[in-house]
């Protein structure tokens, strides 16, 4: 009996930690939880959360958002940084600059941005320090 108490308990406070803005609802300014967002609506303004931003088909944000990992199928305007995943269904549309760790995009999708992918140039700098350290051991240069 304790033990259906305590997971009731852990479901409750896993869905608190879920932002909701519904279609329909247009809102301006900023929002900044610990929570995920799901947007279904309109924003304008900021987003700032460590977690996940889920933009729905019918959502739209124009400012800027800054979180771990973000996955659209709606509009985007403005500053998008993040520190994961950054995935496009077919439906979406970006336009603005993107800083990111990882993309992920779906033929159909609309991405007109000026994008900086900081995984990839840690790994180039990690890739190309190797390179060079294999032609020294080689004998390569001098």
């Amino acid at each position: 009996m304790f033990s259906e108490n305590k997971k009731n308990k852990l479901n409750l406070e896993t869905m608190s930690n879920q932002n909701l803005i519904a279609q329909g609802t247009n809102m301006v300014g900023d929002l900044e939880s610990e929570g995920d967002f799901r947007i279904d609506g309109t924003i304008e303004g900021s987003i700032k959360t460590p977690g996940k931003i889920v933009v729905g088909k019918s959502g739209f944000v124009k400012g800027t958002i800054s979180g771990a990992d973000a996955y659209f199928e709606g509009k985007f305007s403005g500053t998008l940084t993040l520190t994961g995943t950054l995935t496009l269904k077919s439906t979406a549309h970006i336009e603005g600059d993107v800083s990111l760790g990882k993309l992920a995009v779906e033929p159909g999708a609309t991405f007109n941005v000026n994008c900086t992918m900081k995984g990839a140039i840690k790994e180039m700098h990690i890739s190309e320090r190797e390179k060079t350290t294999k032609q020294a051991e080689q004998g390569k240069i001098a």
